[in-house]
């Protein structure tokens, strides 16, 4: 049986350098190898003439917590209960002090198990690695399989300031259809402190390729306060971010707001996901006698996977931004279903009432709070509005408990997606930047709706 061909050609492992050295040992890469493929008869390869992307990742504990199953929260670095609760066990476990903070007694706990897990085969990766099982830069994998680009990886660690650690690399997925042109993806790491990070951050726009779009995937929580988030963002055609990580999303998706209104332009991985959704609604109301029937509705209810409700907020700012709705109230009922009520003034000073459903799940899925279905419908028996829209996994199980199925005027299914996850959604966000008009103004009237209960 012939050897599998790799489909990951290394141009250059990850090296460490001096962070003055990075630009020049890039250079060096590209005249050892040859970019014309003369060198002896290697095929040519593009070096990155796309995109540059700064991926700024969450600070390490989490990731070790998670690796050491101690932790199944949303990697976003935030300290929060179930972190606490996961740092409290470990140091119970280990004899030290009970704090239920990342001290560097426990930071060094962690660190051991890890590696322990590495010699034993059964570890993962560690956060500040840069590379996946098959050597090569996760990150990239997705996207310079079709864009050859540059990716400047931050990794914030936690322990002592020992300054920032560089290193180079260069791969280049290899192409089925052609193995006679590679499309390669440098990639620079840049690990250390937090604060160390930010020191050095007036140096990280020299690192951006001049004159091509720059995006920023800011995979931790957003701080419109954080120096090093202000001065990249400053500088990047795009900031991404996914609400789906969000451990606290209605203060999250409040401090997007403020970045929009501050003129940065934002991207979020979760708006995309809701992109099924929204067309299916809109074709659900395409007939001109179902158009008209659009002002009758007065009844909305959004049930998503219990744990995070971003994606039912989302999607409720943007039906309310399309049909003119003002919120007017705002209430939250915790217990076995997280319902929020959320009433709007439509037109004609109609009166709306929209309530959204965390449903407990015993299959959860990669994304934390997906969509399950939402039902349209009105107080007026005579309307021809009523809709329901499940997810092909989730079903209508609860609709169809509270008739909405039966009541429903159309039915309608959202096809599971298969590219749901960051990276994917990051190859495609990448293809365009800018401000998002329509994201921009559902966010809008999001923000209003939780500015209401305050």
């Amino acid at each position: 049986m012939p050897t599998q061909t790799s489909t990951i050609f290394s141009l250059q492992a990850p090296k460490d350098i001096s962070l003055n050295e990075i630009d020049a040992e890039l250079n060096q890469i590209w005249q050892s190898y040859g970019i014309t493929g003369e060198n002896g008869g290697l095929p040519s390869a593009t070096r990155a003439t796309t995109f540059t992307l700064v991926v700024y990742e969450p600070e390490e504990t989490q990731y070790l917590l998670a690796a050491l199953g101690f932790y199944n929260g949303p990697i976003d670095g935030i300290l929060g209960p179930q972190m606490a609760a996961a740092l409290r066990e470990v140091q119970k476990k280990n004899s030290l002090p009970e704090t239920g903070t990342a001290t560097q007694e426990t930071l060094s706990v962690l660190r051991e198990e890890f590696a322990k897990g590495q010699r034993n085969g059964s570890g993962g990766e560690h956060p500040a690695a840069g590379l996946n099982n098959s050597g090569s830069p996760r990150i990239a994998d997705e996207i310079a399989l079709r864009n050859p680009c540059r990716i400047i990886a931050l990794f914030p660690l936690a322990g002592e300031d020992e300054g920032v650690k560089a290193q180079v690399s260069a791969y280049c997925p290899i192409q089925k259809q052609s193995s006679s042109t590679l499309i390669c993806c440098e990639y620079i790491t840049l690990s250390g402190t937090a604060a160390a990070l930010e020191r050095i951050g007036g140096m990280i726009p020299a690192l951006l390729i001049g004159g091509l779009p720059k995006f920023l995937w800011w995979k931790a929580t957003p701080d419109p306060n954080n120096g090093l988030f202000k001065r990249l963002a400053a500088v990047c055609n795009n900031v991404i971010v996914d609400s789906c990580n969000f451990n606290e999303p209605e203060r999250e998706l409040l401090r997007l707001e403020e970045l929009v209104e501050t003129g940065i332009p934002l991207a979020d991985l979760n708006w995309r996901r809701l992109a099924s959704w929204q067309e299916l609604t809109a074709e659900a109301y395409d007939s001109p006698n179902r158009r008209a029937a659009l002002k009758e509705i007065d009844r909305v209810t959004i049930d998503y996977e219990k744990g995070n409700p971003a994606q039912a907020l989302l999607f409720l700012g943007w039906l309310a931004s399309r049909l003119q709705w003002q919120p007017v109230s705002y209430e939250k009922e915790s217990g076995d279903y997280d319902i929020t009520r959320i009433h709007f003034i439509a037109q004609e000073q109609r009166q709306v009432e929209a309530e959204l459903a965390g449903v407990p799940v015993a299959d959860v899925g990669d994304i934390i709070g997906d969509l399950i279905a939402l039902r349209l419908s009105s107080t007026n028996a005579q309307a021809d509005c009523g809709t329901v829209i499940c997810s092909e996994t989730g079903g209508c199980m609860r609709m169809e408990t509270h008739g909405g199925a039966q009541s429903a005027g159309l039915f309608q299914q959202v096809t599971s997606l298969s590219e749901q996850k960051a990276e994917a959604l990051l190859s495609q966000q990448v293809q365009r930047w800018g401000r998002e008009s329509l994201f921009e103004e559902s966010l809008g009237v999001t923000a209003n709706i939780f500015k209401l209960a305050n």
